[in-house]
């Protein structure tokens, strides 16, 4: 699931990357993608989530630590800590593509 989120993503501020550059790239492909992204974690973890009406404290157990790490990932992580990173190497993410060798 975080895969296909950060493959999801990625692309798109690929995409971006080679239009205007990763810095804004990567901006304007969080803004488009992430309203998708979010709205995704949060239907996939409800769903793990309603597995805590059963009446099985394993199950109760697992829904509620599931719909968490879906949730953690998709607010925390895909959210914040991939695009930061993004901006944080610039246009190095790039590597091995000659997207890393562009000018910014």
């Amino acid at each position: 699931m975080g895969i296909d989120y950060n493959i999801f993503l990625m692309t798109r501020v690929r995409e971006e990357a080679l239009r205007i550059g990763t810095r804004r790239g990567t901006l304007k492909g969080l803004a488009v993608t992430g309203g998708v992204i979010t709205s995704a974690g949060v239907v996939l973890a409800a769903t793990f989530g309603a597995l805590a009406l059963l009446p099985m404290v394993m199950l109760v157990q697992m829904a509620f630590l599931v719909a968490f790490g879906v949730l953690l990932d998709t607010l925390i992580v895909r959210s914040l800590l991939v695009p930061a990173l993004t901006l944080q190497i610039g246009r190095k993410i790039w590597w091995p593509s000659a997207l890393s060798r562009s000018a910014p």
